[in-house]
């Protein structure tokens, strides 16, 4: 019991070591009669055997399932306001041309941070028209494309951003559709490099300053832009529907204020995403219907509050789909007992990758949980920190978990959740190359991104 005293409080010791938590794990993953994870169909053991470790490793069928439940929750919620809603999956959770084909076939629009966002969701058949860059410093040159496919949407994010749009648009002889983000002041309840409301910080137009207003008019007398209609993001992974209650009420009195000051009733807003997800049994996450059906009260209240009529509704889930349809694959190397102050004690299991396949453990203090995959066992869960192979003491991939005493080298252990801004921040530290992510459906496998090699790193050198 020694263990005990540096379990988180929200971390129970498990009754089994082998339970699978359903709201952790993807909807087709399971164990077989030994005890070994499958999913979709296809045993993790074939998979590590065929593409190596680690591996991110999609069930296509939960990822386009949350997909569409997302679709049909703000679609239905909001047909008697607006018509209906459109949902813009974030790509910067995780992109590929295979998840773009998925996102299009699925009827959901996509929201791109750069230049190369759009590109993969072009050559995965979205159509221009219902795609979205943004960004807090677009350049010439992704401006251009997005301008050259004819983007249904560019989210302005400052003020020196209009004008090079306008100028743009202007040079092209086209009118670019534009929405303007505001910074409405909302703190997150997240962790402060993804709470992204509050004043002091890169993104957005102060509402409580007067910039956004002053960001309207500058946008209203430039007949190269059309206006479409207030944008906001206040974070990431968060739970509690306050924050978005708050946000929706400041844009639609600004919504208002522009129909009353400038005489034009703009036709949308966007409310953002950054629904959380469950990491570990901590987290309590809503359901797609949830969300949409708060977000329609709201935006309903408000806007009957304002006199106004309700505007065409968009949402940015990313996260939300991506992170719970993907677990990681890795190996278990070394494992080792470290003493710590007060006769306890921990367990160091180490695996074949770590910080470079995802960082957000070291950079956002992120908490995940784990499973050895490639057996059941009937040993004792002791303490164990799943650490990476990274010359880095930050090289944490699961800070705490209870994990088999009999782990060992050569056991395959599987991370949950990690779809989401593991493989699209993934790096080569180390000069380690990135994984290959690979979607199982049906007992067949299929590379999305094939794992990189020491030559794909060389090719770059110019040494």
């Amino acid at each position: 019991m020694a263990n005990i005293a540096v379990v988180p409080a929200w971390l129970t010791p498990p009754a089994d070591v082998n339970e699978l938590l359903p709201q952790l794990w993807a909807r087709t993953v399971g164990r077989d009669e030994a005890g070994a994870l499958h999913v979709g169909g296809t045993a993790v053991g074939d998979l590590a055997r065929t593409y190596g470790t680690p591996l991110y490793v999609v069930d296509e069928l939960d990822f386009r399932s949350r997909a569409v439940a997302f679709r049909d929750a703000f679609a239905d919620a909001f047909a008697d306001l607006c018509g209906g809603a459109d949902v813009y999956y974030a790509s910067k959770a995780f992109i590929a041309t295979g998840i773009a084909r998925w996102i299009a076939e699925d009827g959901l629009h996509l929201d791109a941070a750069s230049a190369g966002e759009l590109d993969l969701g072009l050559r995965g058949g979205i159509l221009p028209g219902r795609i979205a860059l943004h960004g807090n410093n677009k350049s010439r040159a992704e401006i251009s494309a997005a301008l050259q496919a004819g983007v249904g949407r560019i989210v302005l994010d400052s003020l020196a951003e209009i004008d090079l749009v306008a100028e743009m648009a202007r040079e092209r002889g086209v009118v670019a559709p534009v929405m303007l983000r505001i910074t409405v002041g909302v703190e997150a309840h997240t962790h402060s490099y993804i709470a992204t409301a509050h004043e002091d910080q890169k993104f957005g137009l102060s509402l409580a300053s007067g910039r956004a207003e002053a960001a309207v008019a500058k946008i209203l007398a430039r007949p190269e832009l059309h206006l479409l209609g207030l944008h906001s993001h206040i974070g990431s992974q968060i739970f509690d529907m306050g924050g978005f209650e708050v946000s929706a009420r400041r844009l639609l009195e600004l919504h208002q204020k522009v129909e009353r000051d400038h005489g034009v009733e703009l036709p949308e807003i966007d409310l953002g995403g950054g629904y959380g997800v469950a990491y570990t049994s901590e987290d309590k996450p809503l359901q797609p219907v949830e969300i949409a059906g708060r977000l329609a009260e709201i935006v309903a209240r408000e806007c009957l509050v304002q006199g106004i009529a309700v505007p065409r509704v968009s949402v940015e889930p990313g996260r939300a789909i991506a992170a719970p349809s993907t677990f990681t694959l890795y190996e278990v190397g070394t494992t080792k007992e470290v003493e710590l102050e007060g006769g306890t004690r921990r367990r160091y299991v180490s695996v074949d990758g770590g910080m470079s396949d995802n960082i957000r453990t070291a950079l956002y203090d992120a908490d995940y949980s784990a499973t050895v995959a490639s057996r059941a066992s009937t040993a004792t869960g002791v303490l164990s920190r799943v650490v990476g192979k990274h010359c880095e003491s930050g090289d944490v991939v699961v800070r705490d978990e209870f994990l088999p005493e009999d782990t060992t080298a050569g056991d395959l252990l599987a991370v949950p959740g990690t779809g989401a801004y593991c493989r699209s921040m993934a790096s080569n530290y180390n000069q380690v190359p990135r994984p290959a992510v690979v979607a199982v459906r049906d007992g067949a496998a299929k590379v999305l991104v094939r794992r990189e090699t020491p030559e794909d790193l060389l090719a770059l050198d110019a040494g």
